[in-house]
């Protein structure tokens, strides 16, 4: 076992560690040690107050500027406010029945005091805080130990401040520092002139100047960097390592056939795209791509030529879609693109034709005992469906393809279950419709060669996006609802999205918080606005929306709901109406945020639009302007002009650039979230090393990483690099780097 790898209960004791383990997953030297500082301030440098977000834990340096003892009126005990300052804003600190703490809480003492922000008469308050005074008169342990250097402080607990936490940090240092091993090998380390680990780590909680920081930072960057991307060269490489069927389109084959019915021409992206696809299927290694792109850009008629290609080879493939309504909707139009050619075998269809069968968990039983015995005996070509896909009774004559829809959605597992269905490892393209910045791409799917779509077909009309104020100018709403009867009264179609459904039985505490329902199927996550989400009305929901609409502004109109907890038949059959243009206005939830592709629907409107992600929002508004007719996007929020909820709003509307957006978005989420979703199996996001800002670095650590990888794939010469990659990935999940 390694310095890192000791348990901090050694380092702290029992009780301490516990609190460091259950309120910040700090349970080993390694853990604590690798938790940096979330900023440093200097002795005499005062935390800015006017910057505090309500329901925030903070640690603040502040100096007290009054202290009052207050008793209760008509009973015993007090209170004692004290009032801090930063020398333009103030905060209050509350403590009930502890007027004893007058005696070292006086006014002109500086201190680091931590509390979670709240409210009370409109001024912002930490009751009960936790301190510690750094008066040097008084002599005290951090003040002496914070005197002439920056102070660190980091993210903490309620039960762990971060003078506390910096305690535990500093015995650290002492007792292991000088047995941390080295994982980057000596000659990178001389290449690129980085320092030693001990002592970046050294410098990165005790730095004696920002000097100081940045050395330990430029290394620490340069750790998390290399280590993930020998991780994802060795994926490769093992990858690489696989036999599999090559699988070559014929002349005159099935792809032929269908590229000749086209009705328009391929443009000079998806030609590009499909051709490096074309020649990795060709190889007799398992193709591993990821194809992304911009809303709109034809990445499924990629993959079905791909999927084509497999078939005329005479292998099968399938399309895992993450919701029945996007599986449905995938079957239904690749059916209608393919014409008779989806009907092979069967009467009237081509004889170079296969079949198309789809598979979901809620198909009834002579459907579904169907589409299992065309796949398995082979007749059907091509499958879509579900994580019904996945199950042990789905069996393929001969799997060569398995296209990965939205692959966010889907465990590293569940993929890997499908590939497994194969005799020799299946091709492999992942499709997402969110676009990721390269270096993000190059860190997050590493493993995996990258093509980008960025480029729109002919005919496909532009989208103008608008911001609608809500509470500022509520004339803006009502000529919203206008706009889409006007869209209809042209024949055309709209949709209006909404964050809840509106179903939900009612809790049995009001305070008692929901359970999070999946994506499709609830409201999104609002706590990407940073506000208290409980000084905020409950988000709009479908169902209540829908009956305001059509008692109101929509009366009169066609007007359908859509959500995921509806019956599976009810929602294709709302689907196939919309499709249809027997529906004229769509109330959904984000059901349809990906996939849905109804040509005539012109119109959206999003309720509450501050509560959905900025790349979300971009699917989402991707559902219009697919036709001949331009498309129309309304953004309605409640949220003030110049709150960071609408400057989202703004960005949203001001460019159709995805790629674009989704900087923006990461910008906002960190990288954290992003490898989270991701990269199944790894355990501490970054921490220092930033995808958007250190493109260098990144492109550079996966060259070193793949030349090492290639000379030493087992890291033989390498101990502490093959132990620090052992503590990126979660022991039990460590086959992710092993799988595809």
């Amino acid at each position: 076992m390694g310095a890192l790898d000791e348990p901090l209960t050694k380092l702290v004791g029992d009780r301490t560690a516990k609190v460091l383990a259950d309120s910040l997953k700090l349970r080993t030297v390694g853990d604590l040690l690798h938790h940096y500082p979330r900023r440093y301030v200097e002795r005499g440098q005062l935390t800015s107050l006017d910057e505090l977000e309500i329901d925030e834990h903070v640690t603040v340096l502040a100096r007290i500027e009054k202290v009052t003892l207050i008793p209760f009126r008509g009973r015993k005990g007090d209170r004692l406010e004290v009032v801090v300052t930063d020398g333009r804003s103030r905060l209050s600190l509350v403590f009930f029945n502890q007027g004893w703490r007058q005696k070292e809480l006086k006014a002109g003492a500086q201190g680091l005091f931590a509390g979670k922000v709240g409210v009370f008469n409109r001024t912002r308050q930490l009751v009960s805080p936790d301190y510690q005074l750094l008066d040097e008169d008084a002599g005290s342990d951090a003040a002496r130990q914070f005197a002439g250097r920056l102070i660190p402080v980091y993210g903490a607990s309620a039960q762990m401040p971060s003078w506390k936490l910096s305690l535990c940090v500093e015995m650290a240092l002492d007792s292991y520092l000088a047995k941390v091993g080295e994982p980057l090998p000596a000659e990178l380390r001389e290449r690129h002139e980085l320092i030693p680990l001990p002592e970046a780590l050294e410098l990165i909680h005790r730095p004696r100047g920002q000097a100081d920081r940045e050395r330990a930072q430029s290394r620490l960057r340069w750790d998390e960097a290399f280590v993930l991307q020998v991780a994802l060269a060795r994926r490769r490489a093992a990858d690489s390592a696989l036999p599999a069927k090559p699988r070559r389109a014929r002349d005159g084959g099935l792809l032929d056939a269908f590229d000749a019915r086209l009705p328009f021409t391929l443009t000079e992206g998806q030609r590009k795209v499909s051709a490096e696809i074309a020649a990795d299927l060709a190889t007799e290694h398992p193709m591993h791509r990821l194809l992304q792109g911009e809303v709109g850009s034809g990445k499924t008629l990629v993959a079905l030529r791909a999927m084509l290609a497999v078939v005329d080879a005479g292998g099968q493939a399938v399309l895992l879609a993450p919701t029945e309504v996007l599986a449905q909707q995938h079957h239904r139009s690749i059916v209608e693109m393919m014409g008779d050619l989806a009907e092979g075998g069967m009467l009237g269809g081509s004889d170079l034709g296969t079949r198309v069968v789809l598979l979901t968990g809620s198909m009834g039983v002579p459907a579904r005992r169907q589409a299992l015995l065309d796949m398995a005996c082979g007749d059907a070509g091509i499958a879509i469906g579900t994580h019904a896909l996945i199950e042990d009774k789905v069996q393929f004559q001969d799997l060569g393809l398995v296209v990965v829809d939205e692959q966010h959605r889907f465990g590293v597992e569940q993929r890997d279950a499908l590939r497994a269905k194969g005799e020799q490892p299946p091709h492999l393209l992942v499709m997402t419709a969110t676009p990721i910045p390269r270096t993000v791409a190059m860190t997050v799917f590493g493993d995996l060669e990258t093509s980008v779509l960025d480029q729109l077909p002919a005919g496909r009309s532009p989208i103008s996006t608008h911001v609608v104020p809500a509470l500022e100018k509520p004339n803006f709403l009502t000529r919203a609802w206008e706009r889409v009867r006007e869209e209809v009264g042209k024949g055309h179609q709209a949709y209006v999205v909404c964050p809840r459904i509106g179903d939900e039985e009612p809790a049995a505490d009001p305070k008692a918080k929901k359970k999070r329902k999946p994506a499709d199927e609830d409201f999104e996550d609002v706590a990407e606005q940073g506000t208290a989400s409980d000084e905020r009305r409950p988000p709009l929901s479908v169902v209540e929306t829908a009956e305001q609409l059509l008692k109101g502004p929509l009366s009169g109109l066609r007007v359908e709901i859509l959500h995921g907890r509806l019956a599976p038949e009810a929602k294709d059959e709302v689907m196939r109406r919309f499709t249809a243009g027997e529906v004229d206005v769509l109330v959904a939830t984000t059901v349809i945020e990906v996939g849905v592709n109804v040509p005539n629907s012109t119109a959206m409107v999003i309720m509450d639009a501050d509560r959905f992600g900025v790349s979300q929002l971009h699917q989402l508004r991707g559902r219009v302007g697919r036709g001949t007719a331009p498309g129309l996007c309304l953004l309605v929020s409640e949220m003030p002009a110049g709150s960071a909820a609408r400057a989202r709003l703004d960005a949203v509307a001001g460019t159709l650039d995805g790629f674009e957006l989704s900087r923006i978005d990461l910008e906002q989420r960190r990288e954290g979230d992003v490898l989270g979703q991701a990269q199944s199996g790894v355990k501490s996001s970054l921490k220092v090393l930033s995808v958007l800002e250190d493109e260098e670095v990144i492109l550079t650590a996966r060259t070193e990483a793949t030349r090492l990888v290639a000379e030493d794939p087992e890291l033989a010469a390498h101990p502490e690099l093959r132990t620090a990659l052992e503590s990126l990935l979660d022991e039990d999940r460590a086959a992710y780097m092993e799988k595809g």
